[in-house]
């Protein structure tokens, strides 16, 4: 059993417990759930912002703790200070330390939309990411099928959720496509080996759909690789790591996205 397939598991025991624990019903008396909610989609596209969504993210399984003592208020509030297009915010406790409180805190503090970055399996997940404040829910076609994507995509369009499908080959792209998603991710790490390649990137480009936003997932780290991608069509950059490794991830994200900005402004005046 792989990693990924370690966490489903969790996840599927820990759904049906906290189904019991809030009813549908319960979440959906929240003050979030009749709220509007913002469009990640529409926000990665601006021009005044850097294309950047960046992740809230204090361990993960292949690196360990990253950030344990980060705070999500200040963390938060200083992406968006940077020029961050959106946030992603981890909730999954058991393998990534994240909690439904960390995504209700960068609600509260932030205009911008929330990407709810989870492993959404069942339709109870979305009720309860519309309950928090998300504005957006991450659909993973490596463990979903067909039928779940196209099922989990209406529901979370019901509500007012946007999709980010995220896949990591070609295969999973071609089943997954015709789901729906406002956005579609490519994660260039390998869930096999971990192994982390931009190239996964570049060659599904040109496969993704017009009109669904493309967005680079996992090992960037350098302003030249997100203008390398971004002449293949990449509109959204997913990163969080790169942030999360430093003891204050909002000055790293300030400073990156500086060089980023000079770097677009630069190609634009060469164009």
């Amino acid at each position: 059993m792989n990693i990924l397939d370690q966490i489903i598991q969790h996840k599927r025991n820990e759904v049906n417990d906290r189904k019991s624990l809030y009813p549908m019903k319960l979440l959906e008396q929240s003050i979030f759930f009749s709220s509007p909610t913002v469009s990640l989609k529409k926000y990665v596209q601006r021009e005044d912002k850097t294309g950047i969504i960046a992740e809230f993210k204090r361990k993960s399984p292949s690196k360990g703790v990253i950030n344990a003592h980060a705070s999500v208020e200040r963390t938060t509030i200083g992406y968006m200070q940077a020029g961050a297009s959106a946030l992603s915010i981890l909730t999954d406790k058991n393998f990534f330390g994240g909690t439904n409180e960390d995504l209700v805190i960068g609600r509260k503090f932030n205009f911008c939309p929330v990407l709810r970055k989870d492993f959404t399996i069942d339709e109870y997940q979305i009720i309860e990411a519309k309950s928090i404040g998300a504005d957006a829910i991450l659909l993973i076609a490596a463990v979903l099928s067909p039928k779940e994507l196209s099922q989990l995509t209406n529901v979370a369009h019901a509500l007012g959720l946007e999709v980010l499908l995220e896949v990591h080959n070609e295969e999973e792209l071609e089943q997954s496509v015709e789901a729906g998603a406002d956005l579609i991710g490519v994660n260039n790490r390998n869930l096999k080996t971990f192994e982390v390649s931009i190239d996964t990137s570049k060659k599904l480009a040109d496969k993704i759909p017009a009109g669904v936003v493309k967005v680079s997932e996992s090992g960037i780290s350098t302003a030249e690789t997100i203008m390398e991608l971004r002449q293949y069509g990449y509109e959204g950059f997913l990163m969080g790591e790169n942030f999360m490794k430093h003891a204050r991830p909002e000055l790293a994200a300030m400073e990156f996205m500086t060089e980023l900005r000079k770097r677009m402004v630069q190609s634009k005046s060469v164009i």
